[in-house]
């Protein structure tokens, strides 16, 4: 229903054209104006080239001289974005969505291509994923709504949750759900495809390309907790402890070591850690309460391929983990406790890496007692992670810490750990990542 909403809005409010470029910006109900017609008030200009942008005759124009990423100051979640373009011969730019100050947006965010697509420099040279609106590398547009260059074209790009969908001159060419995208090389690549939130921004690339009449719907955005969001199934209720698991005492925390217990032996284990789970483990208000004296708590079922959501909290002093299909860890720590951290570092790191990246790129976490949020996405060995929204690990291999003469294990559980601290987590979702 939702699709079908979209179409009808791009087919007729798109038609709302001001075709003279001094004319102002019709602002729809709802929309809101994020370009003044006369400066560029509001926005952001990131690794500029010369004069970067400027503004004539009521739009913003990227010179072919200029070019540089011009961002807005405000971040967006959900939104529909309308403006119009006009591309000069092999006119190439962008426009970034849910992207980052720095960084390549096409892979840290999103990029839509704007592209002369007949141009002579690129007619018959594309890659499907090149064509002007297709979310570069990621979804192909489909050809064919371009006007003549000089021309003005409307365009629409809404931005939904993991719903995409780009509209020129009427025509749907994109309409695709980022939840689809499954191929390995593709999710390696784009980190910036899970982000919830960034900057729209113009990707310029040294031609000259306008852009006028630009305003932006903000589209509701759920916030009600351990409501899993579309896609994502919620591992844990906000009620009891269903779904999960204490995790067995001494060396039959390896897995290695459990696999090699007999049926009966492996159960009376899973029994005593059960017990002992319940003593420690409890839920408060729609929060896992971890009160420091126990062992951590796994999921039932074993998981492979996924996207994880895990809302954490902690004290001072605090430390714990994520361990991923058994193994850790992503880590959870106070950035401020040198002793066990002398190098200051957040959270988020591949702790236990050897031969691999270990630690986060950059310090993200909230201050201690506030709220973090881990978007951890694993595809075969390779680890993205999103910490409050940061890349702070990208396309990392996570060792396998029982053995680190193989691989990391195809599937396995999901544990949240700990090391005597009081811990909290809260709105724990996972999207499984089918195998192509």
């Amino acid at each position: 229903m939702r699709r079908t909403i979209f179409t009808t809005l791009s087919a007729g409010l798109l038609a709302l054209n001001i075709c003279s470029s001094h004319a102002a910006t019709k602002v729809e109900p709802g929309f809101t104006p994020i370009f003044d017609g006369t400066t560029l008030k509001g926005w952001k200009l990131i690794g500029g080239k010369n004069e970067g942008y400027v503004v004539q005759n009521g739009a913003i124009v990227c010179p072919k001289t200029g070019g540089g990423n011009l961002y807005t100051e405000k971040e967006y979640s959900n939104f529909v974005l309308r403006f119009e373009f006009k591309l000069s011969e092999n006119g190439n730019n962008g426009v970034g969505i849910r992207a980052p100050l720095g960084g390549d947006a096409a892979y840290v965010g999103m990029e839509i291509q704007v592209l002369d697509d007949n141009g002579p420099e690129y007619k018959g040279k594309l890659e499907p994923w090149q064509y002007h609106g297709s979310v570069y590398n990621i979804a192909p547009a489909k050809q064919g709504s371009l006007k003549p260059t000089g021309q003005w074209n409307v365009e629409e790009i809404v931005a939904d949750g993991r719903h995409i969908q780009v509209t020129v001159n009427g025509k749907v060419i994109v309409d695709t759900n980022l939840n689809d995208v499954r191929d390995p090389k593709t999710i390696e690549k784009h980190p910036g495809m899970f982000r919830d939130s960034g900057h729209i921004g113009f990707l310029g690339h040294g031609t000259h390309v306008e852009f006028r009449n630009l305003r932006v719907k903000e589209l509701p955005k759920s916030t009600a907790d351990n409501t899993a969001p579309p896609g994502f199934t919620a591992l844990f209720n906000g009620k009891d402890l269903s779904g999960w698991k204490g995790l067995p005492k001494g060396p039959n925390d390896n897995p290695l070591k459990r696999a090699q217990l007999s049926p009966e032996k492996l159960a009376e284990e899973q029994t005593k850690a059960n017990e002992r789970m319940r003593q420690h483990w409890t839920v408060v208000n729609g929060v896992l309460n971890f009160d420091g004296k126990g062992d951590s708590l796994c999921t039932m079922k074993d998981y492979g391929d996924f996207e994880l959501l895990v809302d954490w909290k902690i004290h001072e002093k605090g430390d714990s983990g994520i361990y991923l299909r058994g193994s850790p860890q992503v880590q959870i720590w106070d950035p401020k406790d040198l002793k066990p951290n002398p190098k200051g570092e957040g959270s988020g790191g591949l702790y236990n890496n050897q031969k691999n990246p270990s630690g986060p790129l950059k310090l993200a976490d909230k201050p201690i007692g506030e709220w973090n949020r881990f978007r951890i996405v694993m595809v075969g060995e390779k680890v993205h992670i999103l910490l409050n929204n940061e890349i702070v690990v990208n396309n990392t291999t996570l060792e396998n810490y029982w053995d680190r003469k193989q691989p990391i294990f195809p599937t396995g559980q999901i544990e949240l750990q700990n090391h005597g601290n009081n811990l909290y987590f809260k709105n724990v979702y996972l999207r499984e990542i089918p195998r192509k």
